[in-house]
């Protein structure tokens, strides 16, 4: 499973890059105008920090819109990614920008039919958002298991990238669940580490070591 991070925060990007565990990123409008800066100079140092696609959102909702945004985002970098909406006007912006060699990460997802949708118009990824169908009270991982069986079904070559994933059960569940991706926020990755009973045998090697006065 790639692992992308969901921030904008070229600080965190950079601390986990230098882990090896990203593979990419994901940002959005809202992300960015957290950070204060200009959009295009923050998507371009992002960029820098990772050869993985960095998936860059179009505000633009009509399909003249979205075209000419995700043309101009995608000459910021190679590795931009163009993000759109799961509407009619976003999957035909899809198709064309894809057509033209832009790959598009579709976004805003929450059944399978969408799904099938973005696949068909050439999307490289699609993102089912899990945490947003919780808040509702559906079950995100059986959306993903749907969508990998019907992509399968068909090979279809879009990946599944889980979004909106908040703990660390979400991206378990995802990779059980067959997602080829999953975007998460730094804390979370980070979290993934976490475990007690690791903290508590660090604690009794190293105590064990100091008694020992070993030394390496």
């Amino acid at each position: 499973m790639k692992f992308f991070v969901d921030t904008a925060d070229t600080r965190d990007i950079a601390d986990l890059a230098a882990t090896g565990l990203v593979d990419g990123v994901t940002t959005n409008p809202s992300l960015i105008a957290k950070s204060g800066r200009d959009f295009a100079e923050v998507i371009k140092e992002i960029c820098a920090l990772t050869d993985g696609p960095v998936s860059a959102e179009v505000v633009a909702t009509d399909y003249e819109g979205m075209v000419s945004e995700g043309r101009t985002l995608a000459k910021i970098a190679e590795n931009v990614c163009v993000k759109l909406p799961l509407t009619m006007e976003g999957l035909r912006a899809c198709r064309t920008l894809s057509d033209e060699g832009t790959p598009v990460n579709v976004t805003l997802c929450f059944s399978a039919n969408q799904a099938l949708l973005a696949a068909k118009a050439g999307a490289a990824f699609i993102s089912p958002f899990i945490g947003r169908l919780d808040d509702i009270h559906i079950d995100g991982m059986e959306l993903i298991e749907e969508i990998r069986l019907i992509y399968d079904n068909y090979g279809f070559e879009t990946e599944i990238l889980a979004a909106s994933i908040r703990t660390a059960n979400h991206v378990k569940q995802s990779a059980l669940a067959g997602a080829d991706v999953m975007t998460a926020p730094p804390a979370v990755i980070r979290g993934l580490a976490n475990h007690p009973l690791t903290d508590k045998g660090l604690a009794a090697f190293l105590a064990d070591a100091e008694k020992a006065g070993i030394k390496v």
